[in-house]
């Protein structure tokens, strides 16, 4: 027999009734019924009961045992009684009558339960992380990652694509966060840099004649967590392809998502349409550009209606230049007690309040009530009624201002309605495109051009586009978002080596500057660069939307904490005085 076990303790059922078998596990919980003991033994793949009495000869040292011991048990394997069979275990019809025991490794008493369902603070849970991932949840939430990421190999493979590894030390560049710096011994005052993502590497391979790349990329940007961002480090399936438009990007990646979501979705529907939004109409109508489409909700520009009307702090908002009033329909929220929940949380988010006007039963068929209906009278409440297809029973709510001062509360306004009201599918994955993204932003202090997005896209127009006003100037850039969450992110790339100094040129980077921090990209490009375009999906995102968590760290084996310590590990640490002088630096204390 072999040294630890015959059988996992998952295998037995009532075909092994009689055999001589071999178990190694974790003792799960212990029940004593005065003379008869009953243990759980659990291990990777499942949980068998084990018992003892006072006839075997491992009864007197099995009383000994304390929760997450880990021991070896040699026993028979008998049949439960019928009315005992538990239907919820696969190996729920037999247990082991225990002959023999050898303990392998004693537990001191535990800082967390592995047994139950009960809370413990994320600090505790980080800390002892090796107790935290015994837990059934936390050991099903790491074998459905590790199996996505398994599926994920095989449908590239299966869709032509080969894998190939980049550098994890290179050149520091911009992607949008923070580098993580390595120092070097061998050159001394100068950095290497841990990659944000593989983007320059990938662009370069397609220079190189491969036509389509992927890989499970370890990314590294020194970022501010949150409950879907790592503040560390995060892997995505990264993919590029060469001579393709966005919408070969699309229809590459869509199969190999869809096949994901509808593989490990425990049966929720997985929508076959994925629909393209501007990032224009993803602000106007759901107010983020990572729409949730489960819930059916789509704001509305309402400004002609207040214009003018006896609402005097819409009106005048409206005089200034820029400004805007925007409906969020509530189909179902005709209440003045739902309508006053709802103030409360804009008030929460830091507004004053969200003016609103519900319909209801009237003398007349359906009338609108409320503060802001009294002021701006029947016919444009009526006129505000039709163009959101509301009814009697609905209610409308509306923020004005700058769009972008604004915009982000009657996002989560809208999730919050479509929550509270039912309208939000909770059992279904849905997708959308989100496209035209704004290569340029300007400074609202200084009124200088900067990147708003992808500095590596291609312009839509190419050098046309960019001799125009660059605030209008799009990006074949991309993402893809699911329930609520960027997944996805992408672009046709700038190949074109004139066109690149143009792009960095209306952002304020010189010939000079952009061929020190992009000279390997730079001079690629002057030697036949084909056009390119890929993708990066977010895997740590799609395994919390998968597994149903709202905090990526459920799904990340061994994840930084909000402050970006690793507790269990003891990271950052303090380097030695040795440490610091090979690498020829000294710490400046901060005051």
């Amino acid at each position: 027999m072999h040294a630890y076990r015959s059988h996992t303790c998952a295998d037995l059922t009532a075909a092994n009734v009689g055999e001589t078998v071999r178990l190694s596990g974790w003792v799960h919980r212990v029940r004593d019924h005065g003379g008869v003991l009953f243990i759980d033994l659990r291990d990777h793949y499942g949980v068998t009961q084990v018992l003892c009495d006072g006839d075997s000869a491992a009864f007197a040292e099995l009383e000994k045992v304390r929760s997450e011991w880990c021991i070896r048990i040699d026993g028979t394997v008998k049949a439960r009684d019928p009315e005992l069979v538990n239907p919820k275990l696969p190996t729920g019809e037999i247990e082991v009558y225990v002959r023999e025991l050898d303990v392998l490794g004693k537990a001191e008493e535990l800082p967390l339960m592995v047994f139950g369902d009960q809370e413990y603070p994320e600090e505790t849970r980080l800390r002892y992380r090796y107790l935290d991932l015994r837990r059934e949840a936390m050991q099903r939430n790491m074998t459905l990652r590790s199996d996505v990421v398994a599926s994920m190999r095989r449908r590239m493979w299966e869709s032509g694509f080969r894998e190939y590894q980049t550098p994890i030390i290179t050149a520091s560049s911009p992607e949008g966060a923070r580098d993580f710096l390595v120092p070097s011994r061998l050159h001394p005052g100068k950095f290497y840099a841990l990659p944000q993502a593989p983007q320059q590497f990938k662009q370069l391979i397609m220079v190189s004649g491969f036509d389509k790349y992927f890989q499970i990329a370890p990314c590294f940007r020194d970022e501010d967590p949150r409950a879907d961002r790592s503040p560390t480090d995060f892997y995505q399936l990264d993919l590029e392809m060469s001579f393709v438009t966005q919408q070969d990007v699309f229809d590459t990646i869509q199969p190999v998502l869809t096949g994901i979501f509808e593989e490990f979705g425990n049966g929720r529907k997985v929508d076959k349409v994925w629909p393209q939004i501007s990032y224009k109409d993803a602000a106007l109508w759901y107010g983020t550009d990572k729409p949730d489409l489960r819930n059916p909700i789509k704001m509305q520009d309402c400004s002609e209606h207040f214009r003018g009307s006896g609402f005097a702090i819409f009106a005048k908002l409206l005089e200034q230049e820029g400004t805007q009033i925007r409906a969020i329909p509530a189909p179902g929220g005709g209440s003045r007690k739902f309508c006053d929940r709802m103030n409360a949380f804009a008030q929460k988010e830091g507004l004053p309040g969200m003016g609103y006007i519900f319909w209801r039963e009237g003398e007349n068929g359906t009338e609108a009530a409320g503060p802001l209906a009294k002021n701006i009278g029947p016919e444009r409440t009526e006129a505000i009624r039709l163009q959101l297809g509301l009814g009697k029973g609905d209610a409308a709510f509306f923020l004005g201002g700058k769009p972008k001062t604004f915009e982000k509360v009657a996002g989560k306004a809208r999730d919050v309605i479509g929550e509270e009201l039912g309208l939000t599918d909770k059992d279904r994955f849905a997708f959308a495109w989100i496209v035209d993204f704004p290569i340029y932003e300007k400074d609202d202090e200084t009124g200088e051009i900067d990147f708003e997005h992808n500095p590596f896209s291609m312009p839509q127009g190419g050098m046309e586009a960019l001799e125009g006003d660059p605030l209008e100037v799009k990006g074949y850039q991309y993402d893809l978002a699911c329930n609520g969450y960027e997944i996805v992110s992408g672009a046709i790339r700038n190949h074109k080596p004139e066109i690149m100094l143009k792009a960095f040129e209306l952002a304020g980077y010189g010939e000079d500057e952009v061929k020190s921090r992009f000279g390997a990209l730079f001079n690629a490009f002057h030697y036949g660069a084909p056009p390119h375009g890929g993708c990066a999906a977010g895997i740590d995102r799609i395994v919390m939307l998968l597994a149903d968590e709202a905090n990526i760290r459920e799904v990340m084996m061994f994840p930084m904490n909000q402050r970006a310590e690793d507790l269990m590990m003891q990271a950052p640490s303090d380097p030695t005085s040795d440490q610091l002088m090979d690498l020829g630096l000294r710490i400046i204390p901060q005051e």
